[in-house]
C-alpha cells in the first residue's frame, strides 16, 4: 500500500462517502472518487481505476439492496442487463491499459453535456414509468445498453450510474427512482466483471481499496434511504445538480490540459 498521510487517508476516507451517496442517488459517484485515488502518490492508473471498483461495488451492494427491498425494480430489465453489463465490463477493464489517459476526460465531458442537455429540455420525463417497448424488443433494448455502458465501466468508470439513470429514463422509459433502483443492480454488476480482471492481475491495492469502500457504504446506505424517500421528482434534482457540477469540473480540466 503506498504511503499516505492520516490527512490523505481522511480525505479520501471523505471522498468515499460523498461518493457513495451521489452513486446510490443518481450515480457519477466515481468522478468523486478515482480522482481522489489518482492523487495517492505513487499509484498507477489502473491501481487506481481497480481501487476504485472495491469501494464503488460495496457501496452499490448496499444501495441495490436497499433499493430492492423498498422499490422493487424490474427484474426483467435489470437480470438481462446486468449479465450483460458484466460480461463487456470484463472486456473493458481488459482494454483500460490501452486507452490514453488525456482521451478520457473530453469524451466523458460531451457525455455529460448532452446528458444534462437532454434532462433540462425534457422537464417531464422520467417523472412516471411509460415502457416504450415490451417483451423481447425491451430486453434487446436492455441488453445493448448494458453491453455499451457495461464496456464504459471496464474502461474507466466514472459516470456510469448516471449513464445508466439516463439511458433508463430516455431510452426504455423508466421514472428517475425505478431508473436508479435498476441502475444500482446494473452497477453492481460492472463492477464486479471489472473486478474480475483486475483482481487476478493484482492492480488492487486492499487496504486503500477497504478504506474507502467502507465509506461508500455507509454514504450509500444513506444516500439511498433518500432517494427512496424522496422519490423521482428529488432523484431528477439531483441528477440535474450532479451532472451539471461534472460538466463544470471536466471542462475547467479540460481547460487547464489544453493549456
Amino acid at each position: 500500500m503506498p504511503e499516505i498521510d492520516l490527512l490523505a487517508l481522511a480525505l479520501l476516507v471523505l471522498a468515499g462517502l460523498t461518493a457513495g451517496w451521489v452513486d446510490a442517488v443518481v450515480g457519477g459517484g466515481g468522478l468523486i472518487q478515482l480522482p481522489a485515488l489518482l492523487l495517492v502518490p505513487g499509484i498507477t492508473p489502473v491501481q487506481a481505476l481497480a481501487t476504485n471498483k472495491v469501494g464503488s461495488i460495496m457501496g452499490t451492494s448496499v444501495s441495490a439492496a436497499t433499493f430492492y427491498r423498498r422499490v422493487g425494480p424490474d427484474l426483467r430489465t435489470a437480470a438481462p442487463m446486468a449479465l450483460a453489463a458484466l460480461v463487456a465490463a470484463v472486456g473493458g477493464a481488459a482494454a483500460a491499459s490501452r486507452i490514453p489517459a488525456e482521451a478520457f476526460t473530453p469524451i466523458i465531458l460531451l457525455a455529460c453535456v448532452a446528458v444534462a442537455a437532454w434532462t433540462l429540455a425534457r422537464p417531464k420525463v422520467g417523472r412516471t414509468t411509460d415502457l416504450r417497448w415490451e417483451g423481447n424488443r425491451h430486453v434487446g433494448a436492455a441488453l445493448g445498453l448494458g453491453v455499451a455502458i457495461g464496456a464504459y465501466d471496464g474502461v474507466l468508470g466514472p459516470g456510469t450510474g448516471s449513464f445508466l439513470v439516463i439511458a433508463l429514463v430516455g431510452v426504455l422509459g423508466y421514472a428517475f427512482l425505478p431508473a436508479s433502483a435498476i441502475a444500482k443492480i446494473v452497477n453492481f454488476a460492472t463492477n464486479a466483471g471489472a473486478l474480475i480482471f483486475f483482481v487476478p492481475h493484482g492492480a488492487v491495492i486492499w487496504g486503500l481499496g477497504l478504506a474507502v469502500g467502507t465509506a461508500n457504504l455507509l454514504g450509500a446506505y444513506l444516500g439511498a434511504r433518500m432517494a427512496v424517500s424522496g422519490g423521482s421528482a428529488f432523484v431528477r434534482v439531483v441528477f440535474i445538480v450532479v451532472v451539471s457540477l461534472l460538466v463544470v469540473r471536466l471542462g475547467w480540466q479540460t481547460v487547464q490540459d489544453l493549456g
